[in-house]
This record gives structure tokens, C-alpha cells and sequence, in this order.
């Protein structure tokens, strides 16, 4: 755990007691910081409970003397509409952070590296930490990956954080400063919490405020908003920048036809040959994670080592099975069109599992692979809206409502069908909290019913039951 006895003799307001949240209360009430914790939630408040936190309802509580609101990252403080607390917090100038903001006040002597975008930031991010492990310094990875910051290992001087910063995060951490701040890509996602596109853009930005000489900005050049985001850098030389491409050649790091190069003639790595990183996607990533742990120091032989035995990441193209011909893939964090749409790309003939809650623009943008779907079977809340759209775009399609339905009738069809390179994949273009309690979980249920559905004499409906 972080120490935070730095803090002792202030007094905190912590909203929000899920993950982040929970560990950060733990965290001061550990160093002896006086703390006000609340979560409209009664989940979050049973969690607080259980653990000693005393709880304290911020709609109501004395807020003077409070020097910041922590504030957990999915709690709005601006759009669609802010919470009641963060409104107080604003009204009384008491300053808004997250607990990012804390670890570098009590690590200031570490480096972090940072790693934001719409898609690809889970996988990149832990790709660099892979890498970087390679090295034997000192590394905790963290952050919207999954492990709260304030229970790392203090690493001090020589240690690197490494850390996926999603935009709600970016907008808590007003005195960080990345070392190394990679921005892969941008596309429309979160529009309503961030008051529209021109917001959300902001928001990733953010990964390069406090630029030194000694820093490095590392941004993906394939999309519109990226491309401009490096332009308006570059003409401030504030930093070393660096663009990066999946696409076409670049001055930095970019990847052709699979194969990496780092500005030379001749490519260093072939990516076609590591099937923990398949599609251009993929090689965005690497490029990315090449570019930052080299900019980090490390090694290129190091680098090359590393993105070989990368073993990938659960939930991301994740291969769960490979039977009788048939591949089963687990993209269940692919959350939006643009995600499902990389995972798209790399199989055919897919057999294609969709749906949950749908998010702004639904399926939209993934016309052009539609002739590699063999048939979609359909799910959750989206249903309706989804086969609407597929029987436009003349796709076959079912409607099962639900994993347990779409798995086993996906598996019979790929059988029957016999086709060379048919895949299974779930890839959903949804959130999805209308059936599972997160994509993790939707993934997890997903594999237990492929391991049902390719040996019919698992126990499925007690195993999977969401």
C-alpha cells in the first residue's frame, strides 16, 4: 500500500466506495488522515462497513476544511449532470481529484508512464508493463486497468508506474506529469460525460499537461483527432514526440504488412508471428508500447523480447478454444463498434455473438465487414435495434437473448457448416450491464459456455449462470 502518513493532520472527503474508491479510504484511514466517506450506492456503503470505514453523508456533512474531494473516476463532476457532492465540493472551491493525484504526491521521485485512448489502452498498457518486467526494475501497472494505485508497492526512485488512463481519470490528476504519455487513438465514446466530441478530446489530452524537455509524448497518427493532437505538439517542441503508425511510414515507429520498423530501411520484428498481438490493432499497440519503452530506456533486443512472449490480455481476442476446426474468441471488452471492428478484421467466416446495451451509433461503421459474418446470433437489451440493422445489411442473423442461447447455436451452426477458419466470436458492440455485472464477467460466462458447448457433458447451467 502507498504511505500516505504525508497526508496526516488534513482532512479528505472520499466519494464513491467501489474499487478505487474503497482502497483510497483505506489507504488515508491507514496513514491516520482524517476522512468523510460516502456512496449513494448501498453496495458501496455495505463495502465501507466492512472494512471500518466510518461513513459520512457528503449531501449533507460540514465540508469546511476539507483539502480535496476524492472523487471515484465513474462519478460525473460536470456532464451529463453532476453529482450533488461534486457540486458542493465546487461551490465551496474545495479542489476535485482522483487517486492517481495521490499516488504522485506520495511517489514523486518514481516515473510513470501513461497510456490513454478509446481502444487498445488495456492491452498497450500491460504490453509495456510485459516489457519493462524484462528489465528487473521495480514495476507496478495499474490504474482503468483493474488495480487500484493506492495499493501498489512504493517504488521510489527507479521504479515506474505504469498506468491506462482512461478520460474520467485524466480529469481528476491536475499535477501529474508522465514521463512517457501515449495516446493511441481517438474515436466518438463517453460523448455524453464529456458535453460532446471537442470535451472528450480534452480530456485525453490531458496526458500531456506539464510537459518537460526530458518527457516523451507518443501518439498514434491513423485517426483525424490524433493526427491534429500531434501537429498542434510537434509545433510546441515542449517534449520529444513521437508519432506512431499501424498504416503507413511515419518519422517514428510504424508498422507495415505486420512488420515493425523503428525508422530504418529494414523491419526489426515480424508481428505476424506473435499471436498474442493479431490485427492492425494489434500493431498499433506494439508500435506504441515499442515507442514508450524505448523512450523508458529500455533495450531494443529487450523491447523485441518482450513483445514475443506478451501473453496478451483476457477479454481482448482472448482464444479460449480450438476445436474441430473451429475457433472460439473472447473480445467481450469490446464495448462499442470501433472495438468490435478489430476484432472483425482478423477472423472469416465469423460466427458472430452481439449485443447488451447498445452505445451511441450502435453498429454503424462496421458495414464493410459484414461479408466475413456467417451468421450473427443476438443478444441482451440491443436486440431489437441490432436486427434491424443486420437485416438491412442483409446479414443472417438469430435472436437468442442470451449467451446461453447464442453459444451452443453458434457452435452447432460452425459444425454443420464445416467451413475452413470458421470462428466463434464474441464481440459484443455493447456494454454490458443489462446481463452481467461487467465485461469481465460476460467474458468469463462466455468461455465456461464454450467449454460446455464443445463437451456437452459439462454442467453449463450451473457453472455460467450470470
Amino acid at each position: 500500500m502507498i504511505d500516505l502518513r504525508h497526508l496526516k493532520g488534513k482532512r479528505y472527503a472520499v466519494m464513491g466506495l467501489a474499487k478505487s474508491g474503497l482502497a483510497t479510504a483505506k489507504a488515508l484511514t491507514s496513514a491516520g488522515v482524517e476522512i468523510l466517506a460516502w456512496d449513494d450506492g448501498e453496495a458501496g456503503r455495505a463495502a465501507a462497513i466492512a472494512a471500518g470505514i466510518p461513513l459520512t453523508d457528503l449531501n449533507t456533512a460540514d465540508l469546511s476544511g476539507i483539502e480535496a474531494l476524492l472523487l471515484s473516476p465513474g462519478i460525473p463532476h460536470t456532464y451529463p449532470t453532476p453529482n450533488a457532492v461534486a457540486t458542493r465540493a465546487k461551490a465551496a472551491g474545495i479542489p476535485i481529484v482522483g487517486d492517481i493525484e495521490l499516488l504522485y504526491g506520495a511517489q514523486p521521485r518514481a516515473a510513470y508512464i501513461g497510456i490513454t485512448g478509446t481502444n487498445g489502452k488495456s492491452t498497450t498498457t500491460a504490453l509495456i508493463g510485459h516489457i519493462l518486467s524484462l528489465t528487473g526494475r521495480p514495476v507496478q501497472v495499474g490504474g482503468n486497468l483493474g488495480t487500484p494505485v493506492l495499493t501498489f508497492e512504493p517504488l521510489g526512485e527507479g521504479g515506474v508506474y505504469v498506468l491506462e488512463m482512461s478520460s474520467y481519470q485524466l480529469e481528476l490528476v491536475p499535477s501529474v506529469a508522465f514521463n512517457v504519455a501515449v495516446l493511441l487513438n481517438v474515436t466518438p465514446d463517453h460523448l455524453a460525460r464529456h458535453g460532446g466530441m471537442d470535451g472528450y478530446i480534452a480530456a485525453k489530452r490531458h496526458i500531456f499537461q506539464h510537459p518537460k524537455r526530458s518527457h516523451t509524448a507518443i501518439i498514434g497518427v491513423d485517426d483525424e483527432h490524433c493526427r491534429k493532437v500531434y501537429d498542434e505538439l510537434e509545433a510546441a517542441l515542449e517534449s520529444a514526440v513521437v508519432p506512431v503508425s499501424a498504416e503507413h511510414e511515419t518519422k517514428g515507429i510504424y508498422v507495415l504488412d505486420g512488420k515493425l520498423y523503428d525508422g530504418g530501411t529494414e523491419p526489426i520484428i515480424d508481428l505476424n508471428t506473435i499471436p498474442s498481438l493479431p490485427g492492425r490493432h494489434n500493431w498499433q499497440n506494439a508500435a506504441a508500447a515499442f515507442a514508450a519503452t524505448h523512450a523508458a530506456g529500455v533495450p531494443v533486443e529487450t523491447i523485441l523480447e518482450g513483445l514475443r512472449t506478451f501473453p496478451g490480455l483476457a477479454h481482448r481476442q482472448q482464444l479460449v478454444a480450438d476445436r474441430d476446426g473451429i475457433r472460439y474468441v473472447n473480445d467481450s471488452k469490446a464495448t462499442n463498434a470501433d472495438a468490435a471492428s478489430k476484432a472483425l478484421v482478423c477472423y472469416d467466416p465469423i460466427y458472430w455473438i452481439i449485443g447488451g446495451q447498445a452505445k451511441e451509433g450502435g453498429l454503424d461503421g462496421l458495414e464493410p465487414f459484414m461479408p466475413r459474418i456467417r451468421h450473427a446470433f443476438v443478444i441482451g437489451q440491443a436486440s431489437e435495434q441490432f436486427a434491424t440493422w443486420l437485416d438491412a445489411h442483409g446479414v443472417p442473423y438469430t435472436l437468442c437473448g442470451d449467451l446461453k442461447t447464442a453459444v451452443p447455436a453458434a457452435t452447432d451452426l460452425a459444425r454443420a457448416e464445416g467451413l475452413r477458419g470458421a470462428t466463434v466470436l464474441l464481440s459484443p458492440a455493447c456494454a454490458s450491464w443489462d446481463q452481467f455485472k461487467s465485461f469481465e464477467h460476460r467474458g468469463e460466462v462466455f468461455a465456461a459456455l464454450v467449454h460446455a458447448s464443445i463437451d456437452r457433458s459439462a454442467p453449463a447451467e450451473k457453472e455460467v449462470a450470470p
